[in-house]
């Protein structure tokens, strides 16, 4: 079949979850399939500025086709629009004028779409929110899917997203969680649903850099030398490289127990909220450090206790994820959060923000993760992890676990495939 993925960004320093997602399932499914991705030139989600080249690029077996955004946006106007728009009575054009304004507004995407959507057997757009999403979907309803990476926000009451969840023939689901939030939400929707999650890779133990060979995850964080299983003795290496995560704690000069938080460093992920938390716990007299890798779209304070480790490629994201004693997760808008699948897939504990249904649901469904709903719950539940090394030991193989039974790479394709497949009997 010949797919097309639409999404508002694409490229492998794009960083956004529903660009994550989009770039993991068609580099996967480019082994089957002809794909596509229509995109923007944009980068940035802030301002949409044309960054790529515009024109045609192929990055790990798939096609990427880029247009020209036609404006940028003003971040400080639009959230004053915004703040009108969601508290007043407005017309169908108002919330079209608010679309523009959030951007990417890219017409020509929209016109290649329409001029060219007869070539593809199905057409599958990311996320719910963008006009990529709501303009694109008027070319051909009846081969499109959209994965609605949809949440609790103000913005999903606006009656444009109305059509959204009723035009197209499929919607498919991360989790359970965003099922039922949607189904609640909108009472037309296709017939054809389907939760078809994500896979997350787990990495192989390794006895050096990175974890032993060993399943015996009470290694995790409360040792300084471990087996190096058959791929050699312990004489091998010294004993400082072997430690779990050495290699991230050596290159950024962190000592004793990390708090880690991965992605955009943006209030709008709860970050600022992170921070403030964070701080109490040590005024509080907890003894930790926060690092924060990824993106950073924030000033942060100039605290000892707070450190900023860039953005990190995939091996020293995992050596970092490996690190940590911990993994933050503090968005309170998720529709499945990577950053917590790839800590279970390592055996590092998660502390949640309970405002997430879906945080929620996997860490009460994995037993590998706490919650916390105000300032004193993070203090005492980050406070707990810090502390219980044989709670963390015991969380840890509850990840692993948790990942592997759930989230495994051709359980989610071929739920895909089956999507596709009748979108196209259906026809």
């Amino acid at each position: 079949m010949k797919l097309a993925f639409i999404v508002q960004r694409y490229g492998p320093e794009v960083l956004g979850g529903s660009e994550h997602l989009c770039r993991l399932v068609a580099e996967r499914l480019a082994s089957e399939h002809d794909v596509e991705v229509l995109t923007t030139c944009a980068r940035d989600y802030v301002t949409w500025a044309n960054v790529y080249p515009e024109g045609t690029d192929r990055i790990r077996g798939v096609t990427i086709r880029r247009f020209p955004n036609a404006r940028v946006r003003d971040i400080d106007a639009f959230n004053r629009y915004s703040e009108w728009i969601y508290n007043n009575p407005h017309t169908r054009a108002d919330e079209l004028e608010w679309l523009q304004q959030q951007g990417p507004w890219c017409p020509p995407l929209i016109e290649y779409l329409r001029r060219t959507e007869q070539q593809y057997d199905v057409l599958i757009f990311f996320t719910y929110l963008y006009a990529p999403t709501v303009i694109g979907l008027e070319a051909n309803p009846a081969k499109s899917a959209v994965v609605t990476t949809a949440h609790d926000e103000p913005a999903i009451q606006l009656e444009i997203y109305k059509d959204v969840f009723k035009r197209p023939a499929a919607l498919c689901y991360l989790t359970d969680s965003e099922r039922l939030f949607v189904q609640g939400r909108f009472s037309e929707r296709p017939l054809l649903e389907e939760v078809v999650g994500v896979g997350v890779d787990v990495p192989q133990p390794q006895p050096y850099p990175r974890m032993p060979a060993t399943d015996d995850l009470s290694l995790a964080h409360d040792t300084e030398e471990e087996p190096a299983g058959e791929h050699g003795s312990i004489r091998d290496f010294p004993s400082h490289l072997m430690a779990r995560g050495a290699v991230f704690r050596r290159r950024h000069r962190l000592h004793g127990p990390i708090a880690l938080y991965g992605g955009r460093i943006d209030p709008g992920k709860g970050c600022e909220e992170l921070i403030e938390y964070f701080s109490a716990y040590v005024k509080d007299g907890g003894d930790a450090t926060l690092a924060l890798m990824g993106v950073k779209l924030m000033a942060l304070p100039e605290e000892p206790f707070i450190r900023f480790a860039g953005l990190l490629s995939d091996p020293e994201r995992v050596q970092a994820l490996e690190a940590a004693t911990v993994v933050v997760c503090p968005s309170p808008y998720e529709s499945l959060s990577l950053l917590a699948l790839e800590a279970f897939s390592v055996g590092t504990p998660v502390l949640a923000n309970a405002r997430s249904d879906v945080l929620v649901e996997h860490s009460v469904r994995s037993n590998a993760g706490l919650y916390y709903a105000n300032r004193d719950e993070f203090v005492e539940c980050l406070r707990l992890l810090v502390d219980d090394g044989q709670l963390r030991q015991t969380m840890g193989r509850n990840g692993r676990e948790y990942v592997q039974k759930n989230y495994q790479w051709d359980v989610v394709l071929d739920k895909y495939e089956r999507v596709f497949a009748k979108l196209r009997h259906a026809r």
